[in-house]
């Protein structure tokens, strides 16, 4: 057990991390499962017994405070980070209270929007925040147990790849792709506009989880839609969105990452038909098709859908690319790094690198030739702004350039869906690791193959969505021999390097 007294940095860096993360593993897979054969009643004993697990506490406190995308962003109190003793101290909090929370106001911060327009991400403080992703620990098994098959945005398992991929099978030649036609269509404000009280009634939940979300909703309402709206930047606002919008995939053949969906019509579909329904469902949840961008094109036109350009030519074959809106905000970031003076060619490649892999990996399954997606253009003019620098001779510069731009091989829609309604809360931790591991290559694929797709350092299978890190046992990152690299969860990189810190 975790003492009140227990408070140095170093006590919470070497906590049993890996024998939590297996008892909240075994939980989730017994709620899945329960969902599965419809027995409700135990679902929510077993929701209530993460509720009270001081694995999950932990594990969710350490999931906000350390590892997720936002940790350092401050609530309305001010609070950006934890200390060690304060992390210990929310333990005790949340250990108490969590039956009975009670979620503070929302930092709002605006975000502009490609239209010109302005979003509202509304932030909850950290303790709000830990609070939300245990009920998310409690609350997602038992919707993943249900979720369409065809719903990839935000889920566990799953990825904007997976619905390309639906794309192509449904669009290449040999399934009429060529006749068919696409209707796009956006929901309106969809975070700002779902109906708490339908909400609330599809939620599988006890009701002590039940009273905190709707605390939780009414912290972030607006005052013109008082029973409306799910907070933005909330831990749990994707997973509610999903529960919300479950379903919708049933009215016609679709893809749906979110609130991003596109249906798929064949010649004699009557696409009037098929929105009209979309906009009952809707409708259901307080929400709106966004008629301006709403619209019905041929699959030999084009379309655009999760930054990916996707048009069946005319000799029938399916093509994806980036699209123009993507290439141009990754161009934006690209040239702001090159064309900065403040910087060295060392940090630059070191800036670029992340972005350039991050890119070429996203589009991995994408027809990428030419000199365009080959980005031969954009190398050339950094190695000509790296030049300048006098200091540099022509093999470091070769050698930064190379390093900036790491190559990422790419095999056109060979990328392999989730079968069907597998879930990583299935128990199949082979499948899932391995699958993971597939997203991998290089020197991190071989490393992940030695280990049997195992992490290096705690043991467990790579089963979750958490990236893999390649380790360099001696420190040297220059020393790529097989015997200095181990693959080993990010959050186990973080804390090799802490206690080495």
């Amino acid at each position: 057990m975790v003492g009140r007294s227990v408070i140095t940095s170093e006590s919470w860096k070497t906590l049993h991390w890996k024998k939590f993360r297996r008892n909240l593993f075994r939980l989730q897979v017994r709620l899945w499962k329960a969902i599965q054969v419809g027995d409700k009643a135990r679902a929510r004993k077993l929701q209530k017994l993460i509720l009270r697990s001081q694995s999950a506490r932990l594990l969710a406190i350490r999931q906000v405070t350390q590892l997720n995308q936002g940790k350092k962003t401050a609530g309305v109190d001010g609070k950006a980070s934890l200390s060690a003793k304060e992390r210990f101290e929310l333990n005790e909090i949340l250990k108490n209270k969590v039956r009975h929370w009670e979620h503070q106001g929302l930092r709002e911060i605006p975000i502009p929007k490609k239209d010109g327009t302005k979003r509202i991400l509304k932030v909850p403080t950290i303790s709000d925040r830990a609070w939300q992703c245990l009920a998310k620990y409690a609350i997602e098994p038992a919707h993943e147990a249900l979720f369409h098959a065809r719903s990839y945005g935000f889920r566990p398992g799953r990825s904007a790849h997976d619905a390309q991929k639906v794309l192509f099978i449904n669009l290449q030649s040999n399934h009429g792709g060529k006749a068919k036609r696409i209707l796009e269509l956006d929901i309106e404000k969809c975070f700002d506009r779902i109906n708490h009280s339908m909400l609330m009634s599809k939620i599988i939940a006890p009701q002590s989880i039940k009273t905190g979300l709707w605390k939780c909703l009414k912290s972030g309402i607006s005052p013109d839609f008082p029973d409306q709206g799910t907070p933005q930047g909330g831990v749990i606002s994707p997973l509610l969105a999903n529960i919300a919008l479950d379903g919708i995939e049933d009215i016609h053949q679709s893809v749906r990452y979110a609130d991003d969906m596109v249906f798929i019509l064949k010649p004699n579909d009557d696409a009037a038909k098929v929105l009209t329904k979309v906009e009952e469902f809707l409708a259901l949840w307080g929400l709106n098709v966004k008629a301006s961008k709403t619209k019905l094109v041929a699959s030999t036109d084009g379309f655009d859908f999760l930054g990916w350009n996707f048009r069946v030519q005319e000799n029938g074959k399916f093509r994806s690319i980036p699209s123009e809106e993507n290439f141009k905000a990754f161009q934006t970031k690209v040239k702001h790094i090159v064309n900065n003076s403040n910087y060295g060619a060392e940090v630059k490649a070191e800036k670029l690198a992340p972005i350039i892999r991050g890119w070429r990996n996203y589009h991995r399954y994408c027809k990428m030739e030419g000199s365009r997606f080959s980005l031969w253009h954009t190398r050339h003019r950094a190695w000509k702004v790296f030049s300048r620098e006098r200091k540099l001779n022509r093999y470091q510069v070769d050698a930064l350039i190379d390093k900036a731009f790491p190559s990422v091989p790419y095999s056109e829609n060979k990328h392999v869906n989730v079968k069907g309604d597998k879930s990583p809360f299935d128990g199949d931790t082979i499948y899932w690791s391995k699958r993971n591991s597939d997203k991998y290559d290089g020197a991190t694929a071989r490393t992940l193959k030695r280990q049997h797709h195992s992490c290096g350092q705690c043991g467990l299978k790579f089963n979750d969505d958490e990236r893999v890190h390649l380790h360099h046992i001696d420190g040297n990152h220059n020393n790529w021999k097989p015997s200095n690299l181990v693959a080993i969860h990010e959050s186990c990189h973080d804390y090799l390097h802490m206690s080495k810190g």
